[in-house]
C-alpha cells in the first residue's frame, strides 16, 4: 500500500494555498473523495478545512482510527457532526472566514445550505475550479505512479492478445482484462467528477455493438448488458473480420492512464484498416501541437479539421447525432480532470505536468469503431507517452 509523503501533501495544499490567495478567499471546505484524497491521502468521510495560510485542519468522521493510518496530515480531528466545524476551527485559532470556497460543481444543494447555515455571515464562491487547476498539474510523484499504473495497461492489452477470439463475448473478455487488472492493484472503480458520471472502466466492444450510442459523454457506448447501465462490454460475441476495440482504464494507487488498443480475427476491411491508420496520424498531429502554452481548444480544433479533411466529418468522436465535442481529457484521480482537450477552452492553456489523453476515435454505424488513445504527459523537455504498448493493429 503506497501512502502519499507528508511533504508530498504539504506542497499541494500550499499551492491550493497560493490559489486561494488570488482568488481572495479565505477558507476552503473539501468534502468529495476525489479531492479529500489528493489533499489527504485518504476517503475517510470528513470536512478538510484548508485556511488561507497554515495548516488545514482535518476532520474526520468515519474512520478516524483509518484516517490516522493513511493520512501525514498533521491534524487530524475526530468529530460527528459539520456543526461542530465553526468550533472546532475557531478553536484552532481562525477568525470566522467571510469568503469560503466549496466544490460547488459537484457539492448536493443540501450540503451548501448547511454550511451556509455554519457561516451566516460568509459568501460562498465555488472552488472546483481552483482546486482542479492545482490537481492538473502533477508532481513527479503523481507521475511516478502514472508510470506503474500504465504497467497495469500494458499487461491488460498483452491478455487481450492471448484471449480474444472468433464467438467469445464481450463481456467473458471484460471479465478475463478485469482480472488481470486487479490482481496487478486496479481498485475496481472509476471516478468521474460529472454529475451522474457512470462510466465502465473496461470496454471492450466488438463489431457493430461498438457503433451504439450510449448515455455517458465519450464517443463510443457499447450495449452493456442491461437499460439500468446501457453502456460497455455486452453479450455480443466477437465475430471473424470485425474490430475489436479495448479500452481501458487502468488503476494504481488511486491514479490513472486511458489506452485503447484495436484488434481483429483474421482480417479487417480496407476501410477500418485506413481509418485505424489515419486515426494515429491524427493523434501524432495533435501531439505536435501539444506544446507548452497551446490552448486547450487549438488542439481540439487542429484534430477536428484533419478528421474532416479526412473525410470523417460524420465519423469522427461518435456517429453523427451522438458526436462529443472533445478529443482529450486530462487524467489522474479521475478521468474527467484538467485539461480538456475539446470546444471551448480558448483562453486555457497547457502548462508542464498536466497529464492527459489523446482518443482519436472513428465510429461507423453497423460496422463497428477503430481508433486509439494513449496517456501523455507534458514534461519540460516536451510531450512524453505514459502509455507504451504498442500501437500496431493486431490480426489474431
Amino acid at each position: 500500500m503506497r501512502l502519499t509523503p507528508k511533504n508530498e501533501l504539504e506542497y499541494r495544499y500550499r499551492r491550493l494555498q497560493l490559489e486561494m490567495t488570488k482568488a481572495g478567499l479565505d477558507a476552503v471546505i473539501i468534502l468529495q473523495n476525489a479531492d479529500l484524497f489528493y489533499f489527504t491521502g485518504t476517503t475517510q468521510t470528513g470536512n478538510l478545512y484548508v485556511p488561507a495560510s497554515g495548516v488545514p485542519l482535518y476532520l474526520v468522521k468515519r474512520s478516524f482510527l483509518r484516517a490516522r493510518m493513511e493520512s501525514a496530515l498533521a491534524e487530524l480531528i475526530p468529530f460527528t457532526s459539520p456543526n461542530e466545524l465553526p468550533g472546532i476551527v475557531a478553536g484552532y485559532g481562525h477568525q470566522a472566514p467571510s469568503r469560503i470556497g466549496l466544490e460547488l460543481d459537484v457539492l448536493p444543494v443540501n450540503l451548501y445550505e448547511k454550511y451556509r447555515s455554519l457561516y451566516p455571515n460568509a459568501r460562498f464562491v465555488d472552488a472546483s475550479p481552483l482546486i482542479r487547476r492545482v490537481r492538473a498539474v502533477k508532481s513527479h510523484y503523481e507521475i511516478h505512479i502514472l508510470q506503474d499504473a500504465a504497467l497495469q495497461a500494458d499487461k491488460v492489452y498483452r491478455r487481450s492478445t492471448e484471449v480474444i477470439r472468433e464467438g467469445v463475448s464481450e463481456v467473458e473478455l471484460a471479465a478475463e482484462l478485469e482480472r488481470v487488472a486487479r490482481l496487478e492493484g486496479h481498485q475496481g472503480y472509476l471516478r468521474m467528477r460529472a454529475f451522474n458520471g457512470e462510466v465502465a472502466w473496461n470496454h471492450v466492444l466488438a463489431g457493430p455493438d461498438a457503433a451504439a450510442p450510449a448515455f455517458s459523454n465519450t464517443p463510443l457506448g457499447g450495449m452493456g448488458l442491461t437499460p439500468a447501465f446501457g453502456q460497455g462490454a455486452g453479450f455480443n460475441r466477437v465475430g471473424r473480420g470485425e474490430p475489436v476495440i479495448v479500452d481501458f482504464a487502468s488503476y494504481l494507487d488511486g491514479y490513472l492512464v486511458d489506452q485503447a488498443r484495436v484488434f481483429a480475427v483474421g482480417e479487417l476491411s480496407d476501410r477500418m484498416r485506413q481509418g485505424y491508420d489515419d486515426m494515429l496520424r491524427l493523434q501524432e498531429l495533435m501531439i505536435a501541437r501539444a506544446g507548452e502554452g497551446a490552448t486547450w481548444s487549438e488542439i481540439y480544433e487542429a484534430g477536428c479539421l484533419e478528421a474532416c479533411r479526412l473525410g470523417y466529418a460524420e465519423n469522427f468522436m461518435g456517429m453523427a447525432e451522438c458526436q462529443v465535442p472533445f478529443i482529450g481529457h486530462g487524467v489522474g484521480i479521475e478521468i474527467d480532470e484538467y485539461p480538456f482537450i475539446a470546444r471551448g477552452f480558448a483562453q486555457e492553456r497547457l502548462e508542464v505536468g498536466m497529464v492527459f489523453a489523446l482518443e482519436p476515435k472513428l465510429v461507423f454505424p453497423g460496422e463497428g469503431a477503430v481508433g486509439i488513445e494513449d496517456t501523455f504527459y507534458l514534461s519540460e523537455q516536451g510531450i512524453k507517452r505514459l502509455t507504451f504498448s504498442s500501437q500496431d493493429l493486431v490480426i489474431l
